[in-house]
């Protein structure tokens, strides 16, 4: 048996705002055997998140932290990340994830959990960072689009890269046939990330991430048409 397997399985804390759907793949693979992970708690700034009820029928401790108390402060996202950051300290976290979450996170969260924090974007950045990636892609009239699991650094959108997956852009795409094609990838690809960290198969060398003991398939191509 290996030391990853001798330790205890990987606390994650899952900042979400919607309706989570990239934390039920992660659910998923934790209750089917297939992430040695456990989830301490999901996190909302949203009371009505779908995410937290998706929390609650697992039994996973779902939290929701009103940012509005906050607003008035000059320091306000530092506070409300000071303020998560003591909640994820409290339930011994060691990885966060961020499955959707709609804030930016500051330097309080990043810098203490630094390669430590990982997102994932609809896109293969760094093409097409922040919003509305899907109606970008169709206008540029990219041939390949995707998503990316990144770890999170101050630069939206900018961290480096983990894994990603790709799709044709087909001729009829819309927007919404496209970002649906993209998640299904994205269900696939975010635990396989977390299951990597929690290996301890990622070592972050500046902008490039080496996944330790995995050898791309020889001539491997993904082309359109």
């Amino acid at each position: 048996m290996s030391a990853a397997e001798h330790r205890r399985p990987l606390r994650l804390g899952v900042l979400a705002s919607g309706r989570g759907s990239n934390l039920q793949a992660i659910i998923d693979a934790v209750e089917a055997g297939a992430l040695r992970a456990e989830i301490a708690l999901v996190l909302s700034n949203k009371s009505d998140a779908v995410a937290l009820e998706r929390a609650r029928r697992h039994k996973v401790e779902a939290v929701f932290l009103d940012p509005r108390p906050f607003k008035e402060r000059p320091d306000a996202r530092e506070a409300y990340d000071r303020a998560i950051l003591e909640v994820l300290r409290g339930r011994d976290v060691e990885l966060v994830v961020l499955a959707g979450y709609m804030k930016i996170v500051t330097s309080v969260l990043i810098g203490a959990y630094e390669n430590r924090m990982m997102n994932i974007h609809p896109s293969l950045l760094p093409s097409f960072p922040g919003l509305d990636v899907q109606k970008k892609a169709l206008e540029w009239g990219v041939k390949l689009a995707g998503c990316t699991v990144h770890f999170v650094t101050e630069g939206v959108d900018e961290g480096p890269i983990i894994i990603q997956a790709a799709v044709p852009v087909r001729d009829d795409d819309t927007t919404e046939t496209l970002s649906a094609r993209i998640l299904a990838e994205e269900h696939k690809i975010y635990p396989r990330a977390i299951r990597l960290y929690a290996e301890g198969r990622l070592r972050v060398e500046g902008r490039r991430v080496r996944v330790l003991g995995e050898e791309p398939a020889p001539g491997a191509v993904l082309s359109n048409p």
